[in-house]
Formats: C-alpha cells, structure tokens, sequence
C-alpha cells in the first residue's frame, strides 16, 4: 500500500498516525512534480487536484483526507479510532472538520508571511497578530471539547486526536501553542508520547528543518502555492487580500483543478 504524501501536510501526518495506530504496513511517497501543475503523473491520474494525501490501495485510489480515514476505519475496524456511539463518532468528525478548515487555514496563513514572505511591514504584522488571535480562539474551543478526558474521544486515544495532533503542534512550533500547564499543552505531551505520532511528528520537524530549501523550490517558479477555500477565505477574511492580488497578478499562485481554459 503506498501513501503519496509530504511530511509537512497536516492531512497526511493525520492519515499516517492513523495507520500506524492500526499497525497497517505503508509505504510513502512525495510524489513527483508535486505544485509543479504538471497533469503527466501517476499521482495526478490518482488525483485530478493533485492534492496530498493520496491512499493507493492495490487498485484503489483514493483522495481527501477525511474519505482516507474513514475508508481505514472501514477497512481495518481493529483497532477502532472512531468511538461507538452515534453522538461521539459525530462530535469526533466535526473536530476533524474544524481542524481541516479553519484550524489549517491559519497555520497556513502564518506559514505564507513567516517562510513565504507574501507580506511584509504592516501587513505582516495585521496577518499574524490575527493568526495568534484566531489560534487562541480555535485552541479555547478544543479545549472545551476536550475536557477533563484524557483523549478527544474519551478514554482511549482515537480518531479526533489524530486530527487535532497536527495543527496544535505545528501552532507550538510557530510560538502560539496552548499555555504550559493547560489541558490541551498537557494532551500535546501525553500524545507525543505514542510511537505513532512520536515518528510522524519526527517525520514532519526533519521536513521543517528543510523548509529554507523549500522556499527556494517555490521562489524558482517551478511550484506554485495553492489558494484553496479556507486557505483563501483566511487571507482574504484576515486582512490579506492585497496578497492574493498580488499572487493573481505575478502568476505565483494556484486554484484547484479544474484549472481555467
């Protein structure tokens, strides 16, 4: 079974998490001209959108992250990540939903002032006062969800922990992580701690340390940035439309497929 991925991708790491929660044997890939807009791949005839991640499953391919998981859960059932109850599988996908939407969009949008330098001076400056604003405000809202439990889905590590662990931790290595002390900092050292994450994450700050190489791929010209939905509602929402016109105008950023004529 082969995962196309990057390790930087917070829907790819959760999607790794999850396999190897279960044990489930993987290979991974970063798939080739990946944000080139080349359409000549293997993993752009598994995914028109040529979006990670990307599950390859003997002759299935499937993409979007939230349809990988479930399709795991469906798959291998043991050992579960969903809980059993109707109301609790519901409150887990929705934390997922949050995580993936506007949770990710605000890590992004700090991503693209910090390394990207889409802005800079003042309007640096308004886009990450509101990435610390919004982080606190997503941070309060999953801790509310999580309570005085020691796992999003109660007593047992599970699927809504596998979507949550991606966003707060990349939010700590950009300096707006949850309080020392505070049930979710303290939910952050508990999860570090499975092996499953512990390589996934490891995976990820070893792709991070390389981010300056990163940069400079996206700089040549040769990969271009996606501007997808909550990616381009944050900038725009956040104060950051000057960005997105000047993206638009200096042909340095992309749209999801189906690409205009």
């Amino acid at each position: 079974m082969l995962l196309y991925e990057h390790p930087g991708s917070p829907y790819a790491q959760k999607i790794k998490i999850a396999l190897r929660e279960k044990s489930i044997p993987f290979t991974v890939e970063v798939p080739d001209g990946m944000a080139t807009g080349r359409t000549d791949t293997p993993f752009v005839a598994a995914n028109p959108r040529a979006e990670v991640p990307v599950l390859v499953d003997g002759e299935i391919r499937i993409f979007e992250s939230t349809i990988i998981m479930e399709y795991i859960e469906d798959r291998w059932p043991d050992p579960p990540l969903l809980p059993r109850s109707p109301e609790a599988r519901a409150a887990a996908r929705i934390i997922e939903d949050v995580c993936d939407t506007q949770y990710e969009a605000v890590n992004w949008g700090f991503c693209e002032v910090l390394w990207f330098k889409r802005a800079t001076g003042q309007l640096a400056e308004t886009l990450q006062t509101e990435a610390a604003r919004q982080t606190i405000v997503l941070q309060d809202w999953l801790a509310e969800r999580l309570g005085d439990a020691p796992w999003f889905g109660g007593a047992t590590f599970g699927y809504a922990d596998a979507a949550v662990v991606p966003m707060v931790h990349r939010s700590i290595l950009y300096g707006m992580g949850p309080k020392p002390g505070s049930p979710l900092a303290v939910w952050h050292e508990r999860v570090r701690e499975r092996p499953a994450v512990a390589i996934t994450l490891a995976e990820f700050e070893a792709s991070a340390a390389r981010m300056a190489d990163t940069v400079a791929a996206f700089g040549k010209g040769g990969k271009l940035r996606e501007y997808r939905d909550h990616r381009l509602e944050w900038m725009v929402k956040s104060g950051g439309i000057e960005v997105v016109l000047a993206g638009l105008r200096d042909a340095d950023i992309r749209f999801p497929w189906p690409n205009p004529g």
